[in-house]
């Protein structure tokens, strides 16, 4: 028994082993090798080159070699790379899809050309215009975006010229390539930096920006010098970071206090070595589904024939994008569209939200409403779908209801015996007066 129990234990454990090891194991990722033409002047755009090339991913840089991997038939062997990166950041699951699957990850490999930050508001990070032999090498940077915009990547590597084993010195991450939030909520946005101990650059300090673009506005949110702890002089209201975690673990993440609708757009988190630089770019999108309400309220009654205007009013939402509708549910249950009506132009609040109203002609003659029913406003959104009701009464002498017939024989009985009553009144007071005039003549 205790044997069993022994091997039961260690096969737990090496199926427990087995798994994480499956589970963090490194992708060899297809990549566009992007550089520009030689020989092109003028002062006109570079043309560009791509080539199909392989990334080999590894956390030890003695876990393989380079001489033992094969490269497909598809692929120049120059374009073959071999990335040791010790934080394993690029082994993150979304990078390493099973195999054969039709969706990969999105990877783009170029030339870097490491050169002093050009920032103003943070002190120089290099205390000499003279480059260090260290960057004597080649240099290149890539970007990584994974499955289901699961996770961005931008990496600088480094290897010694002319061979292909390339080292990690800087990578910027951010698991919230694509982020919804509410009016009034806090936000969020996701970013983090490795830089490699042992490269002499991550002792000189760091910097890190965060800027906001959207359709071609752009302005910078927040701005930290790591060397000297200082802030840009400009910062958004609102906007924070981390500072803490920043220094301790690499947490550049923005949060900001209070979503805006001016906060949606695109914000660029930029992180700064001496003479290196990585960015990732997220997407922010503040979304505020419709407020609704229906005019007149509630409906006054309607007399066949007559024509009702409805009017109802969104406001408060955002993005722009909203299709308003109407529906109609009669006393049998049935439900029917009446179209989208009238609708009105959008109209923009101090807020940055948006409002838009549609107006509907009930006509009892023409669309068949029978004795009445409930009219709904439909609101259609990215934040959700929103309706308001409210009952409509038709009256009139077409076909009495049930309801109505038991009012009226209601409304007889009441008439009945209150004529009974007047009657028996009157009756009583008649001869009580006979009575006492008899009693006088005798």
């Amino acid at each position: 028994m205790t044997n069993f129990s022994t091997i039961y234990k260690l096969s737990l454990v090496a199926a427990v082993c087995f798994i994480k090891a499956c589970s963090s194991s490194c992708p060899v990722m297809e990549c566009w090798f992007v550089q520009e033409k030689v020989g092109r002047g003028g002062g006109l755009t570079a043309a560009t080159s791509q080539e199909k090339s392989l990334l080999h991913i590894k956390t030890d840089a003695h876990s393989h070699s380079a001489g033992s991997q094969q490269a497909p038939s598809d692929i120049n062997p120059d374009r073959v790379y071999f990335i040791t990166d010790p934080a394993a950041t690029l082994c993150h699951s979304s990078l390493n899809p099973p195999r054969g699957s039709v969706q990969k990850p999105q990877c783009e490999i170029n030339p870097f050309l490491p050169q002093p930050s050009t920032l103003k508001w943070v002190a120089p990070l290099t205390d000499s215009a003279n480059s260090p032999k260290y960057l004597q090498a080649d240099w290149f940077s890539t970007s990584i975006q994974g499955l289901n915009k699961q996770l961005a990547i931008s990496t600088i590597t480094r290897a010694t010229t002319a061979t292909k084993e390339h080292n990690v010195i800087l990578s910027v991450t951010s698991k919230t390539v694509s982020v919804q939030a509410r009016l009034g909520e806090p936000v969020l946005l996701d970013c983090g930096f490795w830089a490699d101990p042992s490269t002499p650059l991550s002792d000189l300090g760091f910097a890190v920006e965060w800027r906001y673009q959207f359709r071609g506005d752009g302005r910078l949110v927040l701005g930290y010098d790591g060397k000297t702890d200082r802030l840009s002089d400009t910062q958004e209201e609102g906007a924070t970071l981390d500072y803490e975690g920043l220094h301790q673990k690499g947490n550049a993440s923005l949060i900001l206090q209070e979503a805006k609708v001016r906060h949606s757009g695109m914000y660029i988190c930029t992180v700064y070595l001496p003479y290196v630089v990585a960015q990732v770019a997220m997407e922010l999108e503040i979304v505020e589904p419709p407020s609704l309400s229906i005019h007149p309220s509630p409906l006054p009654l309607a007399v066949p024939g007559q024509i009702l205007t409805v009017q109802c009013e969104a406001s408060g939402f955002a993005p722009l994008s909203l299709e308003l509708t109407w529906e109609f549910k009669g006393a049998d249950g049935q439900l029917r569209p009446l179209g989208s009506g009238s609708a009105s132009g959008h109209r923009q609040a101090w807020d940055g939200t948006y409002s838009q109203s549609t107006r509907l002609e009930l006509d009892t003659s023409t669309m068949d409403l029978g004795r009445g029913g409930e009219v709904t406003c439909v609101a259609v959104h990215l934040g959700g779908t929103r309706r308001a009701s409210m009952n409509l009464n038709v009256i009139g002498f077409s076909g009495p209801s049930i309801e109505d017939s038991m009012a009226m024989v209601g409304v007889a009985l009441v008439l009945y015996g209150l004529i009974k009553f007047v009657s028996w009144t009157f009756c009583s007071s008649g001869s009580d007066k006979a009575d006492q005039q008899d009693k006088k003549d005798k």
